[in-house]
């Protein structure tokens, strides 16, 4: 059977609190253990009202002390912000402790900037229709250039670094993690540093990417799993999980591709219900692609007294469309598309609804509806 994993954004509802959202956060991941799930990673966000996993390796730590089975990781570290040693030792520091359940993923979201202020710099390119691959819709691309020119995400950026500081390329800080894991490290001069803690840590490591870019060749040629995001940038998936299979080279502990691919899922007892209960999911997506960061994660009725104009629309109808909502029968049979169509060996599930309950209760339905029909 195809593992079911979780991916968490310790999401803040409407007139919720930081608080509740983190306590939320460590009751679904004992649940999610007592329902079976494989792993429970925590995504990195900043600035974002709606989002409290700002630190993932803060809660990691709260989550691993919380259960006792479940993997538990990163969804991912942003790379961009932090020095390879410094996430070395945090996720040391956490392996010691709870050895063997302990995923570090790592994304390079981080380091896109640069890459989004030369593609706005440069023509757009030729539209591509949404089309459907085997019953899997990949929508039309939606492009991010237009925020790295905002004014907010310039000094946010800069809020995140230290003043002058430029970000490494992505493989050499992938490469510098791992080197500083086996305690293989050395600097161009030759000489070596370890991590204490951090060295020999038995972390499975992971890349996390929304493309068929860097992050899909670095964790294809250096043989690690790769987790691509279909809840992120559902249009790319699958040139994502090509790019990475062709650039996959055997390593000493995967000899064969791994792929996880990722999803926004909102199951309740009927397809009604769980579509009200996803009525939200559009407006909390358009906080995001306006550049405002998400927002507290509305009410089903504050939803539907949004005035929606046919920009608002355009902006989110991707991920609208591609998250996977209704009864557990529903979301099932859809998740099984997306598996055979990406070839995935693991689906990574995110769920946000305005009330905790109600996403416990989904994970909940989803997981005794797979395990019932063999996944």
């Amino acid at each position: 059977m195809t593992s079911l994993s979780i991916l968490d954004l310790s999401p803040v509802t409407s007139g919720g609190t930081v608080a509740e959202a983190l306590r939320n956060t460590v009751d679904l991941a004992r649940r999610a253990e007592e329902f079976g799930y494989r792993r429970y990673w925590l995504a990195e966000h900043h600035f974002a009202p709606g989002v409290a996993s700002a630190a993932p390796a803060v809660l990691i730590a709260l989550v691993a002390a919380a259960t006792s089975t479940i993997r538990v990781g990163s969804g991912a570290v942003q790379l961009g912000h932090q020095t390879a040693l410094a996430v070395v030792e945090q996720f040391g520091l956490i392996d010691a402790l709870y050895p063997g359940r302990i995923d570090l993923g790592l994304g390079r979201s981080g380091q896109r900037r640069t890459e989004l202020l030369a593609e706005a710099d440069r023509p757009p390119a030729p539209p591509r229709q949404a089309r459907l691959v085997d019953g899997l819709l990949i929508p039309e691309p939606f492009s991010f250039a237009a925020l790295a020119t905002s004014p907010v995400f310039a000094l946010q950026s800069s809020l995140l670094q230290q003043p002058g500081a430029r970000s490494p390329d992505f493989a050499d800080q992938v490469d510098d993690i791992a080197a500083l894991i086996a305690g293989t490290y050395r600097s161009e001069d030759g000489l070596a540093a370890h991590a204490v803690p951090g060295e020999g840590a038995g972390v499975e490591l992971w890349i996390l990417g929304s493309s068929g870019g860097q992050s899909a060749q670095v964790a294809g040629e250096r043989g690690l799993p790769f987790a691509a995001n279909y809840h992120v940038s559902p249009s790319n998936v699958l040139e994502a999980a090509q790019a990475y299979r062709k650039a996959f080279k055997p390593s000493r502990d995967l000899p064969a591709p791994r792929l996880v691919v990722s999803a926004d899922v909102v199951v309740a007892e009927d397809d009604e219900t769980a579509r009200e209960l996803a009525s939200p999911y559009g407006l909390w997506v358009r906080s995001i692609r306006r550049g405002d960061g998400a927002i507290p994660f509305p009410t089903p009725a504050q939803a539907a007294a949004h005035e929606w104009t046919e920009e608002d629309r355009a902006l989110v109808a991707d991920r609208v469309t591609t998250q996977f909502v209704g009864s557990p029968r529903t979301v099932a049979e859809r998740l099984r598309v997306l598996r055979d169509v990406t070839g995935a060996d693991e689906l990574l599930v995110t769920t946000i609804t305005h009330d905790h309950a109600d996403r416990v209760r989904s994970y909940e339905l989803l997981a005794e509806e797979w395990a019932a029909s063999g996944g």
